[in-house]
């Protein structure tokens, strides 16, 4: 049996803007063949493509799931998210690691770890 990853779906009140923040984060484009109602980030490249549903119900309390990022220059990748639109949640030097919590314009959070 075999089995990958292929998508890491968010659910949004904006999928085109959202997937805006995302291709942002990673440096790319959205893909060219979404609509109001959902968008791709990531879909020809290697690695799972990101995907962006427009749903009626805002998102309540702590997403469950998160996505983990890690950045050599950890400093600056910081400012360029802030930048792009994400919020400092919080930071932290656990476990041998360091790292920033971010939220994306939406609120989900997401770690930016020092590499």
């Amino acid at each position: 049996m075999s089995i990958s990853l292929e998508s890491i779906a968010f659910d949004c009140a904006d999928a085109a803007a959202l997937a805006g923040f995302w291709a942002g984060v990673f440096s790319t484009d959205v893909d060219a063949d979404g609509n109001e109602f959902f968008a791709t980030v990531n879909r020809e490249a290697s690695g799972p493509t990101l995907m962006f549903l427009q749903v009626p119900e805002p998102r309540n309390g702590k997403n469950r799931l998160h996505v983990d990022l890690a950045a050599t220059d950890w400093a600056a990748e910081v400012d360029r998210l802030v930048g792009l639109g994400a919020k400092r949640v919080d930071e932290h030097n656990e476990y041998g690691t360091h790292w920033i919590t971010l939220a994306d314009p939406e609120g989900n959070v997401f770690d930016v770890a020092e590499h």
